[in-house]
């Protein structure tokens, strides 16, 4: 059940395969445990895939495309979770990182607006980067580990009850016989 609910929502290889940002990787896609869908893979993925949502940055598939060919776990799962950062949930996800970091560097937090100018953008950066990216960081593991651990758990919970309604089918079936 984890592994079909899993796959309905993922990419086709092909689509990642022929993904612009993604062609650099050149054969590393063509690797057969990157598509492979089991506990390991899942686990690892889900780790991936949220620790590099959580990092501020452009192009976060590619990062997590990387990070999942070096951790040789599912390519298509790792993508997709970076899309947990998108337009909407940016903001607020970037801005709770942002005050994770001030309470672990123990600063105030910056309540000050940005200009939508170059400059007024860097300067804004400027101040408040090192806050953003540890407490991106920080939470980015923290969520990622949480997340392989609940997936770990669910995929074995999962397994023991099918092979719990396995064996009592099988039970059933050897009493009317």
């Amino acid at each position: 059940m984890a592994k079909k609910l899993i796959q309905r929502y993922l990419p086709e290889p092909h689509t990642i395969k022929e993904n612009r940002y993604l062609r650099f990787l050149g054969s590393a896609l063509h690797n057969a445990n990157l598509w492979q869908l089991n506990r390991r893979s899942a686990a690892t993925a889900f780790f991936v895939g949220i620790f590099v949502a959580f990092i501020p940055m452009p192009f976060q598939m590619v990062l997590a495309a990387c990070l999942a060919i070096l951790f040789r776990c599912n390519l298509p799962l790792s993508v997709a979770l970076v899309w947990i950062t998108n337009p909407l949930t940016m903001p607020a996800i970037f801005y709770f990182t942002y005050k994770i970091g001030c309470l672990i560097l123990q600063v105030p937090v910056s309540e000050s607006s940005f200009e939508l100018t170059l400059q007024g953008l860097g300067s804004g950066l400027a101040r408040i980067w090192k806050p953003l990216y540890l407490g991106s960081a920080v939470s980015g593991v923290v969520l990622g580990f949480i997340s392989y651990t609940m997936i770990r758990i669910a995929w074995r919970w999962n397994v023991i009850v099918n092979w719990r309604q396995r064996n009592k089918r099988r039970s059933r079936s050897n009493q009317t016989n």
